[in-house]
């Protein structure tokens, strides 16, 4: 997808926003039909059926017929696949939307005319019921039948168009390079190299004033506005680390193998039940904070779609505390987070270099095969995880 700013005007942003709203009714329809479905029950209507329920209700309801029947029957279009994909179990159900959350809506059979270019800065897209929208356009506008114009929590509409990126290409010099991905050291690469993410820009004040302010008031919807706008700036500068790491990873390696972490299961919430609270529930969650702030998922998921068959996910049992060079494990060896020490061979190094190298070893170093182990073995994995950062 390339996306680009969308700059409408004050009377464009209103039918922009029926448009969302239109969408995410018929979506949330689709939702609602779903969720009467059960085993033994007869199943939810089909795409083809929604689309002859959708006519019979803009007939029967003037608001939906002022809108564009593309937007409504690419809602439908979209949640199809949705579908698919839960029960197929590659993803999740498909859930409500929520107006200020999830705005946005899909334009298909886009011609070769409907997106022009109007100087070096601007170029205009044609939208239904709408006409033409100007963006900023920051760079070539690849040729797509389709588009998708969102609107994010700060405010800002973009406009992102269809289409399939080609690779980044390697060097062709057969070098291989293992990636660690850490708290204080966002990337480690086996060579040396590392790569930091920008941090978290500060919102505990914002956020103390916003809890302050009465639901409902328009002091409320003010701080809730200049929140998400720090927020929005924040994902932006993480979003823009991610893709130039990624690239300038991409064209300098062949081959690029990087840890399997479980984010989900690691930044799980440890706050617990009633009945059985957690422990050390401010810790974690400070933990949690920290490691989404860094952008692993992220980072991992554009160089995947910039490298395809180029990556290599690694197992990253005990590579924080096996030596690189000889392949000793000693959980005493590191140190502290940065510096690890082997007792047997008397290596010295940066902690995540030394991991990012064994990664790039290609398998997980585990208590068998020949390899040396000193010190206790048994060791939580969960814990393992928490420590390779």
């Amino acid at each position: 997808m390339s996306r680009y700013r969308l700059y409408p005007t004050p009377v464009q942003e209103a039918v922009l926003r029926e448009h969302c709203a239109h969408a995410r009714y018929v979506w949330n329809l689709a939702v609602e039909q779903q969720a009467w479905w059960a085993p033994g029950r007869k199943g939810p209507p089909g795409f083809a059926a929604q689309c002859r329920q959708l006519s019979e209700a803009r007939a029967a309801s003037p608001w939906l017929a002022a809108g564009s029947v593309i937007v409504q029957q690419q809602a439908l279009r979209d949640f199809d696949p949705a579908m698919r994909g839960f029960f197929a179990g590659t993803h999740r159900k498909p859930g409500w939307r929520k107006r200020g959350r999830n705005e946005g809506f899909r334009i298909v059979a886009v011609k070769p005319g409907d997106v022009r270019r109007l100087n070096r800065r601007w170029g205009q897209v044609k939208v239904p019921k709408i006409g033409w929208v100007r963006f900023r356009w920051s760079r070539a506008v690849p040729d797509a039948k389709s588009y998708r114009i969102t609107r994010d929590r700060a405010g800002r509409w973009h406009v992102a168009f269809a289409v399939i990126p080609e690779p980044v290409p390697g060097p062709g010099t057969g070098q291989i390079v293992g990636i660690d991905r850490g708290v204080k050291l966002t990337l480690a690469l086996s060579d040396g190299t590392t790569y930091q993410a920008p941090g978290p820009l500060s919102t505990v004040r914002l956020q103390r004033r916003l809890a302050r302010c009465q639901r409902g008031s328009n002091r409320r919807d003010q701080a809730r506005q200049r929140l998400a706008k720090i927020r929005a700036r924040d994902a932006d500068r993480r979003k823009d680390w991610a893709e130039k790491a990624s690239t300038t990873i991409a064209r300098s390696y062949d081959l690029i193998r990087i840890e399997d972490l479980k984010i989900k299961n690691m930044t799980r919430s440890a706050a617990g039940t009633l009945a059985e609270p957690g422990t050390n529930v401010a810790g974690k969650s400070g933990l949690n904070r920290s490691i989404l702030a860094q952008g692993w998922g992220l980072f991992a998921r554009r160089l995947e779609d910039k490298t395809p068959g180029r990556v290599e996910r690694i197992s990253p049992e005990y590579t924080s505390q096996t030596c690189s060079q000889c392949r000793t494990r000693d959980r005493e060896a590191r140190e502290s987070q940065a510096v690890f020490r082997c007792r047997a061979c008397g290596y010295c190094g940066n902690a995540d270099v030394n991991a990012a190298r064994n990664i790039a070893a290609g398998h997980a170093v585990k208590a068998r095969g020949g390899d040396r182990v000193t010190g206790p073995v048994k060791r939580e994995p969960q814990n393992d995880l928490l420590l390779a950062s």
